[in-house]
């Protein structure tokens, strides 16, 4: 599916390409379908078929009875209770033909719908985990949640229900026109000339709906978002009494996606309304019409009562045509807002052609140490020409424990984030083990990286799969992962030990436990390189000192880099970088740096004022 332009813009200008446009970018999705498409499609010209003939049957019923001349030939020569009685039969076939084919014609295009919303959702969710953290940072959660779920949903109908049901709409419509001009020329004429303002009429409320229905999921997204964010925040919504403050917000938000549905609902009744009126006009013209022809004795009272009929259905098929082309419009709506988020470029991705080098596991390496990273003259900006970081040029040796240390706002976590490659550097380059990054695949580079943050964040599931977290290993190495790191005693005391289920965001744990379980979480990965972002910061003093050991086996023989606002924890690191403004300002170990009495050394004279 391609797509549009960002989610930012998308109150700028809701109509950016036509229908057809916005339809051709489903069609490789039903083209996967094969042949249940084709069968359903199959299916509508005996529907259709079956339809036009039954007012015929009706209006032959109706000349029988009346003895009139236009009466079929082979029912002419037969008495009235056997043609009718081959009419009722006829009649009946139809009747049980449209029966079966609707069903079975039904549940395939229901069934070809969900298929392709299946299809649909899976690439979304596929090219949504693959952007980068630039994209979120940007992009609330409620608006791509609505994007996954609503707007997947209306979209799956555009192609199935909609677009096949408005094919076999037209095929019904072609039909009946076709079979009223072979029956009687002036009125057949007369009503199709009747549709052509209506269909003006119908597509003008239907483009005054998209524009509604567009804004209307706009704004549900809006709702979607704040709903998700004063769940999250329901701590700090309740701890500074913002309910009511909250609420208000909520309500002219609510009130605002209220009112964009109104609209919708009115152009969508205007149409409904519009075809009604139309529907009586046609059959009362068909009366005066045929009334006269009848007194002239050019039609008969059989293909008059057909006529009446055959107005009705003429305009049946519209009056689905103009319901299924409101879905429609809320499906087109679906599909420009999704484009919005297939269109994000994939700006970190896999080399096309990745280098034959590949990152040593330390433990399987028997020569030096492994581990090595190298920033070279590294720029990085999060919005164009703002730096956050500024010709960074530092390498950390194999096996060197470093720490960072600056202000807020000094860049240190922008340093873990290129070297994750969560982001691209704008300038420059970071190597490890002399291989530039970028040459790696994401996967085999974050194999190496062990990253232990500040709030461990737990998925729903039991704690042996938010060890794992998706691959593969045996319950003895996850066991002697939880010992090397001093967590397995508390999580043998949990109800059900390692398959204790965990609620989201791991919400029945403390964040100390939560904690514990992120490093059991690096330790079973044996990375070459581990960060540590404020690791210990959650954790009270009996519990740290418990992961202090364990972070000492932890870090044997491992590139390390400490991100710590607690300059007391960092003594013993074997170097210390100073950042000021995205800028490397001090280097050196914790006593050099102090006997240089610049940045650190003020830093670490305040703390040790407040301790």
């Amino acid at each position: 599916m391609t797509s549009l332009s960002s989610p930012t813009e998308e109150n700028r200008n809701p109509r950016r390409e036509n229908d057809w446009r916005l339809f051709l970018r489903l069609v490789p999705y039903a083209r996967r379908t094969g042949r249940l498409l084709l069968i359903s499609m199959g299916l509508l010209l005996p529907l259709s078929l079956a339809s036009a003939v039954q007012p015929l049957i009706i209006g032959q019923a109706i000349s029988l009875i009346r003895n009139e001349e236009q009466t079929w030939f082979f029912l002419f020569v037969r008495s009235l209770s056997d043609g009718l009685t081959i009419l009722i039969g006829l009649l009946l076939l139809t009747i049980v033909i449209r029966l079966v084919f609707v069903s079975v014609q039904g549940f395939l295009v229901v069934k070809v719908g969900q298929q392709m919303t299946a299809w649909i959702r899976e690439d979304l969710f596929d090219h949504v985990t693959s952007l980068a953290v630039r994209f979120f940072d940007r992009t609330p959660v409620g608006r791509l949640i609505t994007r996954l779920t609503s707007d997947v949903e209306a979209l799956g109908d555009v192609f199935s229900t909609g677009a096949i049901g408005i094919i076999g709409d037209v095929l019904s419509m072609l039909v009946i026109a076709v079979t009223m001009f072979f029956l009687q020329w002036q009125l057949a004429l007369m009503l199709v000339l009747m549709l052509l303002p209506v269909t003006g009429l119908i597509i003008y409320f239907q483009q005054e709906y998209r524009k509604a229905n567009y804004k209307a999921r706009d704004e549900l997204s809006s709702l979607n978002s704040m709903l998700g964010e004063n769940i999250t925040g329901m701590n700090v919504v309740q701890l500074f009494r913002r309910e009511q403050f909250n609420a208000e917000m909520f309500r002219t938000i609510n009130n605002r996606y209220i009112h964009e549905v109104d609209k919708t609902i009115f152009h969508d009744s205007a149409v409904s309304a519009t075809l009604e009126w139309i529907s009586f006009i046609a059959i009362a013209a068909v009366l005066w019409l045929g009334g006269v022809l009848l007194l002239r004795d050019t039609l008969s009272f059989g293909a008059l009562s057909a006529f009446i009929l055959y107005a009705q259905r003429l305009f049946d098929p519209l009056r689905r045509f103009a319901e299924k082309f409101t879905m429609l419009q809320a499906g087109f709506t679906a599909v420009e807002r999704i484009s919005d988020i297939m269109n994000e470029p994939i700006e970190i991705r896999d080399p096309e052609h990745p280098t034959q080098q590949r990152l040593i596991q330390a433990s399987q390496y028997n020569g030096s140490r492994t581990g090595e990273i190298r920033f070279e003259h590294v720029w990085f900006a999060y919005k164009s020409d703002e730096y956050v970081l500024k010709d960074l040029h530092f390498t950390i040796h194999p096996g060197e424990k470093v720490a960072l240390v600056g202000p807020t706002g000094a860049g240190k976590s922008s340093i873990i984030r290129l070297l994750c490659r969560l982001y691209e550097p704008t300038k420059g380059r970071i190597l490890v083990d002399g291989i530039d990054i970028r040459d790696l695949p994401q996967a085999e580079l974050r194999r190496h990286i062990g990253v232990i943050l500040q709030e461990g964040f737990l998925f729903a599931g039991d704690v042996k799969s938010n060890i794992t977290l998706g691959e593969t290993y045996a319950l003895e190495e996850i066991k002697a992962a939880a010992e090397a790191t001093n967590v397995a005693s508390f999580i043998e005391q949990l109800p059900q030990s390692y398959d204790t289920q965990l609620r989201e965001r791991g919400t029945n744990l403390s964040g100390g436990q939560k904690q514990l379980l992120a490093f059991a979480r690096a330790a079973i990965r044996n990375p070459n390189i581990l960060v540590l972002d404020e690791a210990t910061a959650s954790l009270d003093v009996g519990t740290e000192a418990l992961i202090q050991q364990a972070l000492d086996r932890l870090l044997e023989n491992r590139t390390a880099i400490i991100i710590a606002h607690r300059l007391s924890t960092i003594r013993n690191v074997d170097r210390i970088l100073v950042l000021k403004r995205g800028q490397l300002v001090e280097s050196g170990s914790h006593e050099e740096l102090l006997q240089q009495n610049g940045l650190y050394a003020s830093l670490y004279k305040l703390q040790m004022l407040g301790t």
